[in-house]
């Protein structure tokens, strides 16, 4: 390896290492702010807490043998609303694709879904499943699937045309072309979407 590699390598390792020390910082200004501020009384500790009542919290519910239950019914509620929004958001973008004359009917409408305030429906939505996990549950699908739905969906029909077209030309059936082009193609797309949806799935866990 030469001088100039190994010169070029310490400085992508140096600039990680800064990039991972400049967050740390933020993150404990962001805190250090944030607690000043609550022990002025400049904000309403009662709706936004503060670091300290947080980690008091966290130690109160250790100390209760609590903390980790709720962790462990919150990480399930969100694997289980993850893999089933990205599963249920493949599949219709996949139905979508295939079928186009659905895909423009729907649009709009999936468009409006986007839109709405999905967490305000949370009421609503423990009236009629209950205060349960599965409500839960479908709270994060509500939040989560039509993302999925909409960026796997543009990912596919932006796949690149001519490509398309060479395969329609050597007569490739519809599930070849998604099998062998579609799919493939879209898939740093769909790992982006999955990120996302993990979030989603968090915030409506």
């Amino acid at each position: 390896m030469s001088y100039e590699h190994k010169r070029y390598l310490r400085k992508l390792k140096l600039n990680r290492i800064c990039i991972f020390i400049s967050q740390i910082l933020i993150f404990i200004i962001i805190l250090a702010i944030w607690q000043i501020l609550a022990n002025f009384n400049l904000i309403n500790t009662f709706i936004t807490s503060s670091p300290k009542k947080v980690l008091d919290t966290i130690i109160e519910l250790h100390n209760s043998n609590n903390l980790y239950h709720h962790i462990w019914v919150t990480t399930y509620e969100t694997i289980i609303s993850f893999s089933l929004g990205s599963i249920i958001g493949i599949i219709i973008a996949t139905i979508l694709w295939r079928i186009n004359f659905l895909a423009k009917i729907l649009e709009p409408y999936l468009t409006i879904l986007n839109s709405l305030p999905k967490v305000a429906l949370g009421p609503i939505i423990l009236i009629w499943f209950g205060a349960n996990i599965k409500a839960i549950i479908i709270m994060a699908l509500l939040i989560s699937v039509i993302v999925n739905v909409i960026n796997v969906y543009q990912g596919f029909i932006h796949v690149d045309n001519n490509r398309l077209k060479l395969m329609q030309s050597f007569g490739a059936k519809p599930w070849q072309i998604y099998c062998k082009l579609i799919f493939p193609e879209t898939l740093p797309n769909i790992i982006s979407t999955i990120k996302i949806s993990i979030s989603m799935s968090l915030i409506g866990a």
